[in-house]
């Protein structure tokens, strides 16, 4: 997720004055609870990603229906500085890692919505998202996002179903540019050397075709 905020910087008065402290270093959070996060994001995640984390607005990720653990992992990289937008970071300071597995379970537990692909080009993106392109070393994206899209929630490899294309396509160049890295660590960079030789055509049209995928 790169310079587009998953959660808007409307409400921060709201969400900071709640003064959580951080959990004490090495201190496991509890698994995430549904309910608490449903009040968390009524104050800071709906006016960019809606009530139920299908949003609205052109290039804002979707986040319903998300699995728990990828979204929790990539809001702590957001709170840490670890990961842009900065304003997210911000957002998010004074979080504890337990408001984050609390609003990451809310999220997961809504039902996310499938948009309409182009027809234009979806015949290069399926041929792309289900079988990548071997002369190029771009590996097939079903074999970590699940041929129907649904991700691997074990894994954390988060789900791309009905995912805005715009905000696909953001990601993808900025991992082919270098300027997004949260597939360091065991992922050993697979996300980098998949969109490397991927051309903005390409690009689009895995975008385009995963709109419409589930």
């Amino acid at each position: 997720m790169g310079s587009r905020t998953i959660i808007c910087i409307g409400a921060l008065g709201i969400v900071l004055g709640a003064g959580h402290a951080r959990a004490a270093e090495g201190e496991e959070p509890q698994q995430g609870d549904i309910e608490a996060g449903r009040v968390l994001a009524a104050t800071t995640c709906i006016a960019c990603h809606g009530e139920d984390g299908n949003s609205a607005i052109p290039g804002y990720p979707n986040i319903a229906g998300q699995n728990a653990r990828y979204l929790f992992r990539q809001m702590q990289l957001m709170r840490d500085g670890d990961r842009d937008p900065k304003a997210m970071g911000v957002m998010l300071d004074n979080m504890t890692d337990q408001d984050l597995k609390d609003m990451a379970a809310f999220y997961a537990s809504q039902a996310s919505k499938v948009g309409q692909a182009s027809r234009e080009g979806i015949e290069l993106g399926e041929a792309i998202y289900r079988g990548g392109i071997l002369a190029k070393q771009v590996a097939a994206c079903t074999a970590c996002h699940a041929p129907d899209g649904s991700g691997n929630a074990h894994a954390g490899f988060p789900s791309l179903s009905g995912q805005s294309a715009a905000y696909v396509v953001e990601q993808l160049t900025a991992y082919r540019e270098g300027l997004r890295a949260t597939d360091e660590g065991n992922y050993e960079g697979m996300m980098r050397q998949t969109a490397a030789n991927m051309t903005d055509g390409e690009i689009a049209a895995v975008a385009n075709y995963v709109l419409g995928l589930h």
